[in-house]
């Protein structure tokens, strides 16, 4: 696992990808900074920022240790399932946005704009967000249109 906490895996991904790539892949967040790239049959997502990586490593780090209990995450040591890590990427992200009131998915200028309110990711109302982060639920699938009747 990463520095992060984010269940990356070192050996597959290189050592820009994008701390939130499983929140971008699902399309529940954007970023400015990010650059898509495809190896073999894989979309990789990288940072063309290192200061906005480390940024997004930290809020990263924060969103684990401050929902762990909340969430059930092992710790820190240990890696994440798939979607323990989908929910922490999406659902934090989702709960900065709301938290923060702010229409912006842009996770690199919601990271900006947590630093302009609060002065630093560690001052951000980790209550309220850990309480919206727990109440996120993935989108539900197969939600189409019901089967027609059998003749």
């Amino acid at each position: 696992m990463d520095e992060a906490g984010t269940g990356a895996m070192p050996c597959c991904d290189s050592e820009r990808s994008c701390v939130f790539a499983k929140a971008l892949l699902a399309h529940t967040a954007v970023c400015e900074r990010a650059e898509r790239r495809a190896v073999a049959e894989r979309v990789l997502v990288e940072c063309a920022s290192p200061v906005a990586r480390t940024n997004c490593g930290t809020l990263a780090a924060l969103m684990h240790e401050r929902a762990r209990f909340a969430l059930r995450l092992p710790n820190a040591g240990r890696p994440l399932i798939h979607m323990q890590a989908l929910r922490l990427q999406c659902g934090g992200l989702a709960a900065m946005q709301q938290v923060l009131g702010s229409a912006e998915r842009d996770v690199h200028r919601m990271v900006g704009l947590a630093h302009e309110r609060h002065g630093s990711l560690t001052e951000l109302p980790w209550g309220a967000l850990v309480a919206a982060l727990a109440a996120w639920q993935p989108p539900r699938r197969g939600r189409g249109a019901a089967p027609a009747p059998a003749e």
